[in-house]
């Protein structure tokens, strides 16, 4: 982003201008505003993830549980395919609602 005064580099008198020195003030507030913005939306997706990774390591546990009871137990053996479809929609219907790229 270029420095606001190098916008005036050849027309420096123009900065002692009251009008002039309102719209470098604003343009400096806008600025942070928009720094702001962008760290606020990093760090939602960033939730946004941590939540869903959350999420796929509890499917994980659960699958592997279904499986100790198999082998302990005699159940039924987990169906890891479904699982496996499960979890990748679940993925991909969070990432979309969150708007995260893949």
């Amino acid at each position: 982003m270029k420095n606001l005064r190098e916008i005036f580099k050849n027309k420096y008198d123009l900065l002692d201008e009251p009008e002039v020195e309102q719209l470098l003030d604003y343009c400096e507030q806008l600025q942070d505003e928009i720094v702001e913005f962008k760290f606020e939306k990093d760090k939602n997706k960033e939730l946004a993830m941590l939540d869903m990774i959350r999420e796929v390591i509890k499917g994980c546990n659960a699958i592997e549980k279904e499986q100790n009871e198999h082998e302990r137990f005699g159940y039924d053996p987990p169906n890891y395919q479904e699982t496996i479809s499960n979890l990748k929609r679940y993925i991909l219907v969070r990432c979309k609602e969150e708007r995260i790229w893949l």
